[in-house]
């Protein structure tokens, strides 16, 4: 575990809060995802594009590495680390993980009764993400800074059958995060705050 004086005010801010868990409803129903940071002059958050899938209802979104809880997985941690290693290439051990965020569902009802548990691990800083291109199509490495600080954030009009309907997000290289995993990210930019590393 690294000794970046960051990383160990982030363990120690998580290890202080009691993250909110969601009634879960079995099978299917649950997902994991992980927040990878990798610590250089800046903390960097790991992003990815998903690649364009039919019937996958986050297909080219940005979003965070993670997916749904496979049958032998141990935990919702287990799913996280192993989604991430699947779809980026970047291995992240148990003891690597600084804490969890507090659970989330997505807000469209047509993905049923969804639990999202966000994790928050830490890689040397000389990792890099490998995407499995049947799943994603780029990662990007993005400084924390750049969301903390107020200048990526924004608002995007997203179109509905009703009508269009405009969400926080920010925007990164041109690329527009929004939904959920602005939600998360947003979650952990506050627990960043709390534990005097960012803005």
């Amino acid at each position: 575990m690294t000794s970046d004086p960051r990383i160990q005010a982030l363990r120690r801010q998580l290890a202080d809060q009691t993250p909110q868990q969601l009634p879960h409803v079995g099978a299917g129903f649950e997902a994991g995802v992980l927040l990878v940071l990798r610590p250089r002059d800046d903390l960097e958050l790991l992003i990815i594009e998903r690649a364009e899938i039919e019937g996958d209802p986050w297909s080219g979104h940005m979003a965070l590495p993670g997916g749904r809880r496979d049958y032998a997985d141990a935990d919702l941690l287990d799913t996280a680390l192993r989604e991430a290693s699947e779809e980026t290439g970047v291995v992240v051990p148990r003891d690597a993980v600084l804490g969890p965020l507090d659970e989330v569902r997505p807000g469209s009802r047509r993905l049923g009764p969804l639990v999202i548990a966000p994790f928050v691990g830490v890689v040397p800083s000389d990792t890099y993400a490998a995407p499995n291109p049947g799943e994603v199509e780029q990662a990007l490495w993005v400084p924390l800074s750049l969301l903390s600080n107020g200048k990526a954030a924004g608002e995007v009009q997203i179109e509905f059958p009703d009508g269009p309907r405009a969400f926080p997000s920010f925007t990164v290289d041109g690329h527009v995060i929004w939904g959920l995993t602005h939600r998360i990210l947003t979650q952990f930019l506050e627990v960043a705050h709390a534990a005097g590393i960012a803005r």
